[in-house]
This record gives C-alpha cells, sequence and structure tokens, in this order.
C-alpha cells in the first residue's frame, strides 16, 4: 500500500489524544456534510423549478419551428412536402400562420395572435390537454379557441351565436386607405374551446382553422407562416436541421426550444449558476474548519513527522499525508452528505413533504449531473484547502 495513503487513513480514522483536536475534526466533517447537503437540495430545487417554468412554455412551443428568411410566409411544394415526410427522426409537422389582428367582442377589443393550424397541430403539439373548457376546434369551420385571458377580458363565453367574436385583418397592399371599411378583411368567429397555460400565453393566440386564416391574409393554398415540428426522442436535432436546410435551400430558420424561448433559458441558467456560487461560497467558509483541523492535526503529530523525517521520509511524502488526509474526510464527508441529500429529494418527491399551494408540491428533480456537480466541487475544493493546510510541513517545522 502507498505509504503516505496508509499513514493518512490511519489518522484519519483514529482519534488525537488532544480532544480539542477531535472536536475541530467533527465540526469540519459537519461543514462538509451540511455543505454537500445544502448544495445538492438547492440544486435538486432549482432543476425542478427550471423544469417547472419551461412546462409552460413545453406546452405550447414544438420541438422545432421553421420560419422563412426571406419575408413573413413561405410556400411550400409537393415535393418538399414528400422530403419532409421522408426525413429519419420526424415524427410530424403541422403547417401553421401566425398573424397580429384586430379582435372585438360587444364593443371590447383586443390585439393579438391569430395563429392558424392544420389539423396535425395536435399530433405535433397536445394542447388539447390544457383545454380549461369547451372542446378543440374542427377543421374548416369558423370554429375558434381562445386563452383564458382573452375569454376574460372579453367577458366571453363559449357558442354565444347571438354575440360572435369578430376578426379584423389589414388587406395586403400599397398605397393611402380611402375606405376604412374596406381596408381589412372580416369574419365573425365562434369560440368553441378555452385553453390555460399561464398568465402571458392564456391572452397571446387564438386559434383558427389554417384555411380561414389564409382567407383573412390572401394566402395562396400551400402559403404558411411556417412549420411546426415534433422529432423523436433522442432524433439527430442537428441533423435534421441540416436536411430542412436543403430542402428549402438555405431560406428558412430552424429553432429548438431553447432558442425558441432564449431569454428565458438565459435567465433560469443564470440564476441557477449564481445559486450554485452563492453555495460554494458557504462550502469554502466550511472548508476552512477542515484547514484549521489539519494544521492542528500536523502541529499534534511534529513528533511522529520529525521522526519519519529522520527515518529517510521526504518533505513532499508527510506534506502528501495531509493532503490525502484531507480529501479523504472531503470524500466522505461530500459522500455522506450527498447521501442525505438525495434522501430529502426522494422523500419531497414521492411523499410531498412541502408544499407551494395545498394542491402544488415544491418541485425537485433528482439528476445525475446534480450528483456529479456536488461531488466535483466537495472533492476540488478539499483537495485545494488539504494542499494549503499540508503545505505548512517544512523543514523548518521539523528542525
Amino acid at each position: 500500500m502507498n505509504f503516505p495513503f496508509y499513514i493518512a487513513k490511519r489518522y484519519s480514522i483514529s482519534a488525537s489524544k488532544n480532544n480539542a483536536i477531535n472536536i475541530i475534526n467533527r465540526i469540519a466533517s459537519m461543514g462538509i456534510i451540511i455543505g454537500a447537503l445544502a448544495l445538492f437540495v438547492v440544486l435538486s430545487v432549482f432543476s425542478g423549478l427550471k423544469e417547472f417554468s419551461l412546462s409552460f412554455t413545453n406546452a405550447i412551443d414544438p420541438d422545432l419551428k421553421l420560419n422563412s428568411t426571406l419575408g413573413k410566409s413561405l410556400v411550400i411544394t409537393p415535393e418538399q412536402e414528400r422530403q419532409i415526410k421522408q426525413i429519419d427522426g420526424l415524427v410530424s409537422y403541422s403547417k401553421i400562420i401566425e398573424e397580429r389582428v384586430l379582435f372585438t367582442f360587444d364593443g371590447k377589443q383586443e390585439v393579438t395572435y391569430l395563429k392558424g393550424i392544420d389539423s396535425l397541430f395536435t399530433k405535433v403539439n397536445p394542447i388539447e390537454k390544457n383545454l380549461f373548457n369547451g372542446q378543440w376546434l374542427a377543421p374548416n369551420t369558423n370554429q375558434v379557441v381562445v386563452g383564458y385571458g382573452i375569454a376574460q377580458k372579453f367577458s366571453m363565453g363559449l357558442l354565444d351565436f347571438n354575440r360572435p367574436l369578430q376578426v379584423f385583418v389589414p388587406k395586403p397592399g400599397k398605397g393611402a386607405i380611402e375606405n376604412p371599411e374596406q381596408a381589412f378583411n372580416q369574419s365573425d368567429l365562434l369560440p368553441i374551446g378555452i385553453y390555460t397555460i399561464n398568465e402571458d400565453l392564456d391572452s397571446k393566440y387564438v386559434f383558427a382553422d389554417l384555411g380561414l386564416a389564409q382567407e383573412l391574409l390572401e394566402f395562396q393554398p400551400n402559403q404558411v407562416s411556417g412549420l411546426e415540428i415534433k422529432i423523436q426522442k433522442g432524433a439527430n436535432e442537428k441533423a435534421i436541421i441540416e436536411q430542412l436546410q436543403t430542402i428549402f435551400k438555405n431560406t428558412i430558420t430552424v429553432k429548438n426550444r431553447a432558442q425558441l424561448n432564449e431569454s428565458l433559458y438565459k435567465m433560469l441558467n443564470t440564476e441557477n449558476i449564481a445559486v450554485y456560487l452563492i453555495f460554494t461560497l458557504v462550502i469554502v467558509v466550511a472548508l476552512f474548519n477542515l484547514i484549521g483541523a489539519l494544521i492542528m492535526m500536523i502541529l499534534d503529530k511534529k513528533g511522529n513527522l520529525k521522526t519519519l523525517f529522520n527515518l529517510g521520509v521526504e518533505i513532499k511524502d508527510l506534506r502528501k499525508i495531509f493532503l490525502l488526509q484531507g480529501t479523504l474526510l472531503s470524500v466522505f464527508g461530500g459522500g455522506i452528505g450527498l447521501i442525505l441529500g438525495i434522501g430529502i429529494v426522494v422523500l419531497q418527491q414521492q411523499f410531498q413533504l412541502i408544499m407551494i399551494t395545498p394542491t402544488l408540491a415544491y418541485p425537485v428533480v433528482f439528476t445525475l449531473e446534480n450528483v456529479l456537480i456536488v461531488l466535483g466541487t466537495i472533492i476540488s475544493l478539499g483537495f485545494i484547502a488539504s494542499l494549503i493546510a499540508s503545505s505548512r510541513v517544512s523543514k523548518k517545522l521539523l528542525g
């Protein structure tokens, strides 16, 4: 067995004759355990909050969204559709039209997005699960599904044949508008369902049939704003995007969920890093106890070290003893703290011990990534602290 490791292991498991040193060692070990536990629990909580926050956007955003770089719309040929269907890893796609338009109901007005969708939309995005009331719209009708926020603003119910929801879309063209009444395409809509996701998204979209949206915008039958695409889990996203670019001759942009919500992802990642750094600082403070404990151990074992030095053991090997001892304490303390942290996270997942609301448990997510982050942090900082303490072993100390 490696000599410094053997001595370090003996020093780690055996108690010192000096009771004060034993107390300092226990305090140092408890600091490492609590630091590892707290870091893992906090990272798991933020992973849960991140997943919870993204669940709202994931409810309405596709895996991939395709738009034209040449304008607000693109024309898709039958040949291009055939090629899209042959892409490996692509499950389904839906043609969509998105345009900000004016909606009026019972004297109230609201400018928001009209989203025209085809019959395949629910295969790409299972938004039907978010229906609060009513049912999903039928193809080739003037039925629409509105957000809960819009329904509240308009004080609007469903299937109100006496008071239709009206939509006004500016007619394409150039020049001054001479007759305001002829400047808009208009249609009466029948709200048949209300969806709810979150406060922002509930006021963003009015879902309508693709054909109705094309008619209002005076689009061609094969002219759309873009495509929303669902891909297989584990599919090569980069390869799919490259094939789409080839099909459309690099005249499109394709964004995944992270790119569609870039600011949200950036905010969540920044918060996660900030919390990690704060709790890492707490661990750094706790590891000052480890440095102190190792220095006290060095002074306590000064006689033994001097004997080993006189027997021919080099200074670097004597330093390695306490470097390994501190690292071992960090590994064991971090491991115990991690086990306790995992236990707390699993208990929260299974039994919902802490609640945000009476019906919503505090979200936590157990990930292997967080386990590795905690272990890597504890071991790295423990190694640095041990290196600092072990550097106190010198010829001058043993002289």
